[in-house]
């Protein structure tokens, strides 16, 4: 008999690969629309500190990589640095 693994959701891979690439931080994530491409995002990271938002949009996209390209339509992006 043939077992398959089940296959991670977008709104799990997108988890996974903010927590891999900012450990520590704070990361929420939701799918807006109920069909696995449209998400918002918050994360709250001290990767983050002394960065402006275009430098934190950008780390987030990177840590996504292919995602952006393959599963993920639409991302509304919150990016917060850590406060002491």
């Amino acid at each position: 008999m043939c077992q398959y693994l089940p296959v991670p959701t977008t709104l799990d891979a997108i988890r996974d690969r903010l927590a891999t690439a900012f450990p520590g931080a704070v990361i929420e994530v939701r799918d807006t629309t109920g069909g696995d491409d449209h998400f918002a995002a918050r994360v709250v990271s001290s990767a983050f500190t002394g960065r402006r938002q275009v430098e934190r949009h950008r780390m987030v996209y990177a840590a996504l990589g292919d995602l952006m390209q393959q599963r993920v339509h639409a991302l509304s992006l919150t990016t917060e640095e850590t406060t002491p």
